[in-house]
């Protein structure tokens, strides 16, 4: 079965679908809310359509008539999945008012409610991060960075206008490196299977957990931090002194 990207001249499929009437739309909606319980629950290459269109009660051809083909139908949900999370700058004022790294600190810290609280939408995000053939990979990442979902390139401009990144860096670069970086260190802080050693050695893992997160901003910090500390990495530093 074609993916949706598999013509190197046409446009993917997704993108030449003609608008949605009301009536149509509702289906399309109803499709896509048992297509995403279905491919958290079994995975994307065990999940079939023809069991999403049992659960409906609708006919096989009616899904491929709206997504023509299962890759486009998991494409729709990945969407949906991701929109839904919350992007960087949604955060409490004062964690804002803090700068650019305590940002990051604020959403490394909460990662776990995203198992309790966001546990299908997180797990299509893993499925469409690891779990796909190429073709679809290749239409994620093309998403990824032309709807920007989580708000990475707010988050750089943020940082930069507060003077706490490289200015010598290209701003696609730093956002490249924060997509990058974060998703798989929050994928490790989660899914002992993508990172088996991270907590290996016997210990609080409450405590080895802030431990890791303070050595990944660190590190972080030193590849595209300014150099020049503000008020708050001042402070910050001068609190773990005492």
């Amino acid at each position: 079965m074609p993916g949706i990207a598999s013509h190197r001249l046409a446009p993917p499929l997704y993108q030449r679908q003609a608008p949605a009437r009301p009536r149509s739309e509702a289906k399309r909606s109803r499709i896509i809310e048992v297509a995403t319980q279905h491919f958290a629950e079994r995975g994307y290459h065990a999940a079939r359509v023809g069991d999403i269109a049992s659960a409906l009660g609708i006919a096989k051809g009616s899904i491929f008539q709206h997504f023509h083909s299962k890759d486009g139908l998991f494409f729709e949900v990945y969407k949906q999945a991701v929109r839904s999370f919350a992007k960087y700058l949604d955060v409490p004022p004062e964690v804002r008012q803090a700068g650019f790294f305590e940002v990051l600190r604020y959403w490394l810290v909460r990662t776990e409610h995203m198992l309790h609280e966001d546990w299908i939408p997180y797990r299509i995000a893993l499925l469409g991060n690891y779990g796909t053939d190429l073709v679809l990979k290749r239409e994620i990442n093309r998403f990824l960075v032309a709807e920007d979902p989580y708000g990475t390139v707010s988050l750089v401009r943020f940082g930069l206008e507060r003077r706490e990144l490289r200015s010598d860096m290209d701003i696609e670069m730093i956002v490249s490196i924060i997509d990058w970086m974060m998703e798989r260190f929050q994928d490790a802080l989660l899914t002992a299977e993508l990172d088996p050693g991270l907590f290996r050695r016997q210990g609080d893992l409450a405590e080895k957990k802030e431990a890791r997160i303070q050595q990944f901003l660190a590190v972080l910090q030193r590849a595209i931090g300014s150099s020049t500390p503000t008020p708050v990495t001042i402070a910050r530093r001068r609190s773990e002194r005492r």
